[in-house]
């Protein structure tokens, strides 16, 4: 894999990662239900 391709693999997956997590913290049943999950393995 050429070196340059790569870079721009890393980089989108370094900017995507975390809008997906600030999408999924926009959703509050999903907060809900991680704060359930966590909750439960206690």
């Amino acid at each position: 894999m050429p070196r340059m391709l790569r870079k721009i693999l890393l980089w989108l997956l370094f900017i995507s990662v975390p809008l997906a997590v600030f999408a999924l913290y926009t959703r509050p049943n999903m907060l809900v239900m991680l704060a359930d999950q966590l909750w439960s393995c206690f």
